[in-house]
C-alpha cells in the first residue's frame, strides 16, 4: 500500500473519530423538557384517555342502537308448502304435485310503536346524563388530585427547608460544643430535631409520588411521569353567586337529568304496556295450487287478550315509574343539600386563607427570625429556636391545606353543576 493511501485512510479514520466524538458531546446536550400542562389540559387529557369515559360512550352508542331497533317494523313472515298428490283411485286421478305460499304481515299498533320509540329515545337521553356524570366526576376527582399534588409538592419543600435548617444549626452547635461554649446535651438534642426533620421530609416526598401516581392511573397512563403542572395553590377561584348556582344546578346536573330521562322512560313503558292489551291484527294471504286449481286467499288474524291482559307487566311498569320519581324528589334535594355544603366549605377556606395572608403568616415568619438571629448572637436558646421554628411550619402546612381545601370546594361545585373541559374526541 502507497504512504499516500495510508494518509487518505488515516485522515478518513481521524475525522469519523472527531465526528463521533462530536456526536458523543451535542447528544447528551439535547434535553427534552418534561410536559407542562395546566389544569383544563390535565382534565381534557383524562377525558380522552379514562376507560370509564369510554365505557359510558359506548353505552350511549347502544341506546342509540335501541333506538333504531324500536323505529324498525315487523318483518312478514314467508311459508311455502309443497309436495306430491297421490289420488287413492289411480285410473281416475292421475298423481300430480301440489305447493302453497303463505304470507303475514303482523300490523303494528300504532300507540305501542310511537311509546317504544320514546322509551328508547328516553333512554339514549338518559345514557348521555349518565356519561356527563362519569365525566364531572372524573373532571372534578382529576383537578383535586392536581391541587393536592401541587400541595404535597409546596409540604415537601418545606420539610426539605426545615431539614436544611435544622442541619445548618446542627454544624453551628457542633462547633459550639467542639470549643466548648456550649454543653453537649444540646448537640442530642439537635441530633434528634434532625433525624426527625429527615424523617418528614422523606415521608413528604413520597406523599408528593404517590400524587403523582394517582393522576397517571386516572389518566390511563397518558401523562408522562416527570409531567409538570402549570397551576399553583395561589390560583383564584371564580364562581357565581349561590342563588345562581342553585338554579344552575337544578337543570344543568347530570344526575338529575338522567332521572328525569328515566321518569319520562317508565312513563313511556306504562304506556307502551297499556296499549299492548289493544288487539293486534296480522294480515294474512295464501296462493294454492294443485292439477285442477289455483286458489288466492286472504284475510286477517286478530288477537284478543282475553285470558291475560298483561296486568302484571303494567303493574310493574307502574312501580318502576313509582320508584325513578321517588328517587329523583330524594336526589333533588340531596344534591341541594350537597351544594350547600359544598358552598360553606368555599366560604370557610376562603375565610381561613385570608386568615392565613392577614398577617398571621407574616408574623410567624418574623418571630422565627428573630429567634434564629438572637440564638445566632446568644441571645436565645435552641428551645425558643426550635419552638418558633414549628410554629412557622404548623402555620404554613396550615396556609397550604387551607387553599388546598378551596380548591376541593370548588372543585365539588363545578362536579355538581357540570362545569368543567369537554374533551377533543368525538362521540
Amino acid at each position: 500500500m502507497s504512504s499516500r493511501r495510508r494518509g487518505l485512510l488515516g485522515l478518513a479514520f481521524v475525522s469519523q473519530l472527531t465526528l463521533a466524538s462530536a456526536e458523543e458531546i451535542v447528544a447528551p446536550s439535547i434535553n427534552v423538557a418534561p410536559p407542562v400542562l395546566s389544569i383544563e389540559a390535565l382534565q381534557r387529557l383524562g377525558l380522552e384517555a379514562n376507560g370509564l369515559v369510554k365505557a359510558a360512550r359506548s353505552q350511549v352508542g347502544m341506546a342509540e342502537s335501541g333506538v333504531i331497533s324500536a323505529e324498525a317494523y315487523p318483518n312478514p313472515q314467508v311459508s311455502a308448502i309443497g309436495g306430491p298428490q297421490k289420488p287413492r283411485i289411480e285410473a281416475a286421478n292421475p298423481a300430480n304435485s301440489t305447493r302453497e305460499i303463505g304470507v303475514v304481515q303482523p300490523i303494528e299498533n300504532p300507540f305501542m310503536r310511537s311509546a317504544r320509540i320514546g322509551a328508547a329515545s328516553a333512554g339514549v337521553d338518559a345514557s348521555r346524563a349518565s356519561l356527563n356524570q362519569v365525566r364531572a366526576d372524573l373532571a372534578a376527582q382529576l383537578r383535586v388530585r392536581a391541587f393536592e399534588l401541587l400541595q404535597r409538592k409546596e409540604i415537601a419543600r418545606i420539610e426539605s427547608e426545615v431539614f436544611d435548617l435544622m442541619d445548618d444549626v446542627r454544624r453551628r452547635i457542633k462547633l459550639a460544643v467542639e470549643v466548648g461554649e456550649t454543653a453537649r446535651f444540646e448537640l442530642i438534642r439537635t441530633d434528634a430535631e434532625v433525624l426527625n426533620a429527615a424523617a418528614r421530609k422523606e415521608a413528604a416526598q413520597l406523599n408528593a409520588q404517590r400524587a403523582r401516581i394517582v393522576l397517571i392511573q386516572l389518566t390511563a397512563g397518558a401523562l408522562k411521569p416527570d409531567f409538570e403542572l402549570s397551576a399553583t395553590l395561589q390560583d383564584p377561584v371564580q364562581l357565581p353567586a349561590l342563588e345562581v348556582l342553585r338554579e344552575e344546578v337544578t337543570s344543568v346536573n347530570p344526575e338529575i337529568l338522567r332521572l328525569q330521562a328515566e321518569q319520562e322512560r317508565t312513563r313511556l313503558r306504562i304506556s307502551q304496556e297499556r296499549a299492548s292489551v289493544i288487539p293486534s291484527v296480522d294480515v294474512l294471504f295464501a296462493n294454492y295450487q294443485d292439477a285442477q286449481y289455483n286458489e288466492n286467499r286472504g284475510g286477517l288474524r286478530v288477537t284478543v287478550p282475553l285470558l291475560y291482559q298483561r296486568k302484571g307487566e303494567i303493574n310493574a311498569a307502574i312501580f318502576d315509574a313509582a320508584r325513578v320519581r321517588e328517587t329523583l324528589e330524594y336526589r333533588l334535594f340531596e344534591i341541594g343539600q350537597l351544594l350547600e355544603s359544598a358552598w360553606q366549605a368555599y366560604q370557610i377556606a376562603q375565610r381561613r386563607v385570608e386568615m392565613f395572608e392577614g398577617g398571621i403568616l407574616k408574623e410567624a415568619e418574623l418571630a422565627f427570625q428573630v429567634a434564629r438571629t438572637a440564638h445566632r448572637f446568644g441571645e436565645r436558646g435552641l428551645i425558643e429556636v426550635l419552638d418558633s421554628q414549628r410554629i412557622l411550619r404548623g402555620i404554613l402546612v396550615d396556609s397550604l391545606l387551607a387553599r388546598f381545601e378551596l380548591q376541593s370546594a370548588a372543585a365539588e361545585i363545578d362536579r355538581l353543576r357540570a362545569y368543567y373541559p369537554k374533551e377533543q374526541t368525538t362521540e
